[in-house]
């Protein structure tokens, strides 16, 4: 691992490894020569997790961890300062703040960040993804502290209502039965939730393996979603607050209290354990493989850390894999780093076999495909109402190498094609095209109304059908050039004044260059109508994708800034529908609107 290579190169504790026991006679014999010699050349060097107690002579280490975490690292991080535990001659004084991840991979995902901590332990290596997705601040992961795998927690009665612990599931089998009106199961918000993105995954992931076809697979997906989105809950401590308070038939028939949540098992353990938490839960671990929260030990900026906060930070990790931080993880609920069940752990935590508890994880979703249920979820679970104008100016005939002679046009309709699959009946999508002078003296033209794709029309199909054919119609004008300023100003227009509440508005514009209306609205014109128009109250998120080398990106960040949305670039057409999906997840997990 180069320079944040850990002092000890150490593996989990306890695990009987040929590492383990010789790096336990290793520090056996460094005892031996100090009692041998009587020197405290490795007490100075912080080798040993003991020594003459710490007068202000101490080395600072700032840590963001995961709130559930976060109180199994703070009793390890009080107990090095109690043995006076030393990094070169200095003690170790770390100091634990809890933080949910997605609010720190927000803040991490915007340059510049400037973080006033060293660590971050969020609860999965996807927060850590999403900030080098979107080229924020600079992580470097250097392994798992902990791990806890995800399952379905009931009360007893709901539990054995679903025959635990004899009965076991498929993930579909287990959402179905929980979630299909027999159960009240909760989930904590995917866009805000590790546990609640990977546990619809591993749906999504088992929904695409029991069917042939990736819209069948999508349309159930998205009716599951529909149905978690009923009882979801902002977050992991919000989720498991909604769990009966008691015993009482009061508590256990109220309509608001769920039955059952989607969980880890830590969380699980947290609750049984507590002693005041309500009524103690039943494990179900899915049968085809469950995912998992892996709790990496992040750097953050590492090239900034000095050499004192570096040495801090790996003695730090040492402390969390030797047994003594390996127990203490465990008596907070946590399995080791690489997984491996613990069945007096699982046992607490309402886990009991036949039960899968001890199968290996699934293997994780990519970011692609996390990116991609985000925007599902986004706009399955809140509706939406966007308005799509795509540039038709003849340089959108210009074909796109390595892909067998096909134009921007060809690859823009079928990934926008692709992106239309994602949306329900329930969401309204209009379509526009534009390029100089295409209707007259407008620069555009509508071909398809922004309504609702379930609604018929008078030849008794659908307005996805409709706006289906609309797309597939597309083609560059022979002559013209790009009237995007023009445009966007009467599209967000009538965006703004069609507005539909309790749905998530939006509107998106393709374009693959600069704008070429001589005649049209200026660009500094534009970002001050723009600005007039945007209302928060009301809020209309412009997306603008650019395509090639010649897209003026810096004008779409202008454009797209007011309104709150945002500017991407793509060289390969085909990339657009994952870029409006990864918009709308971003503009859509701010909240319904």
């Amino acid at each position: 691992m180069g320079r944040h290579s850990l002092p000890d190169d150490s593996a989990p504790q306890g695990t009987g490894s040929p590492r383990t026991r010789r790096r336990t006679v290793v520090l056996a014999t460094v005892v031996l020569v100090i009692a041998a010699t009587g020197s405290v050349v490795a007490l100075r060097g912080g080798l040993l997790p003991f020594g003459a107690s710490c007068d202000g002579d101490s080395v600072r280490l700032e840590v963001i961890a995961s709130p559930d975490i976060a109180p199994a690292l703070n009793a390890v991080a009080d107990k090095a300062r109690e043995d006076a535990v030393r990094t070169d001659g200095r003690c170790l004084d770390v100091k634990i703040n809890a933080r949910p991840s997605s609010e720190v991979a927000d803040s991490l995902g915007q340059r510049p960040a400037n973080p006033d901590f060293q660590v971050w332990v969020p609860d999965s290596d996807l927060w850590v993804n999403q900030v080098t997705d979107n080229r924020g601040s600079s992580l470097t992961a250097v392994g798992a502290v902990a791990s806890s795998p995800l399952a379905l927690g009931a009360v007893h009665d709901a539990a054995k209502t679903l025959g635990w612990p004899g009965k076991t599931y498929s993930w579909t089998a287990l959402t179905r039965a929980a979630s299909g009106g027999a159960l009240r199961l909760g989930v904590a918000d995917p866009a805000r939730s590790a546990t609640g993105l990977l546990a619809l995954a591993r749906i999504d992931a088992a929904d695409r393996k029991e069917t042939d076809s990736g819209d069948e697979a999508a349309t159930r997906t998205a009716a599951t979603a529909k149905l978690l989105y009923e009882r979801v809950a902002d977050g992991d401590d919000q989720v498991l607050a909604t769990l009966p308070r008691n015993d009482s038939g009061a508590e256990q028939g109220n309509p608001r209290r769920n039955q059952a949540l989607l969980l880890s098992e830590q969380a699980a353990y947290a609750h049984n354990t507590s002693g005041d938490a309500g009524p103690p839960l039943d494990l179900f671990y899915p049968t085809d493989g469950t995912a998992q929260l892996t709790y990496p030990y992040t750097l953050v900026d590492e090239d900034s850390l000095t050499a004192d906060q570096s040495r801090a930070a790996n003695r730090f990790m040492t402390l969390l894999d030797d047994t003594s931080g390996q127990q203490t993880l465990r008596d907070h609920g946590f399995r080791a780093g690489n997984g491996s069940a613990d069945p007096p752990l699982t046992g607490k935590a309402g886990g009991r076999a036949p039960q899968p508890f001890a199968a290996a994880p699934a293997d994780p979703p990519t970011s692609k495909e996390l990116q991609a249920l985000l925007g599902m979820w986004t706009i399955t679970v809140q509706s939406a109402r966007i308005t799509t104008a795509v540039d038709a100016s003849p340089s959108m005939a210009l074909p796109v190498p390595g892909q067998g002679g096909r134009s921007r046009m060809d690859l823009a309709k079928d990934s926008l094609l692709q992106a239309l699959s994602t949306f329900t009946p329930e969401d309204e999508i209009g379509l526009w095209k534009f390029a100089t002078n295409l209707d007259g003296d407008r620069d555009y033209v509508e071909l398809s109304p922004t309504s609702r794709l379930g609604d018929r029309g008078p030849g008794g199909g659908t307005h996805r059908d409709d706006l289906t054919a609309a797309f597939g119609s597309l083609a560059p004008v022979s002559h013209g050039a790009t009237g995007l300023y023009d445009t966007t100003l009467a599209a967000y227009q009538q965006a703004s004044a069609t507005y539909a509440s309790g749905k998530f508005n939006a509107l998106v514009v393709v374009t693959d260059g600069a704008d070429d209306d001589a005649a049209g609205i200026g660009l500094d014109a534009l970002v001050t109508d723009l600005k007039r128009l945007a209302d928060p109250k009301r809020p209309v998120p412009l997306v603008a994708v650019g395509i090639g080398p010649r897209a003026d990106r810096s004008a779409l960040a202008r454009i797209a800034a007011p309104t709150g949305g945002s500017a991407h670039r793509v060289d390969d057409p085909s990339q657009i529908h994952e870029v409006i999906l990864k918009a709308i997840m971003a503009a859509g997990s701010r909240g319904p609107h």
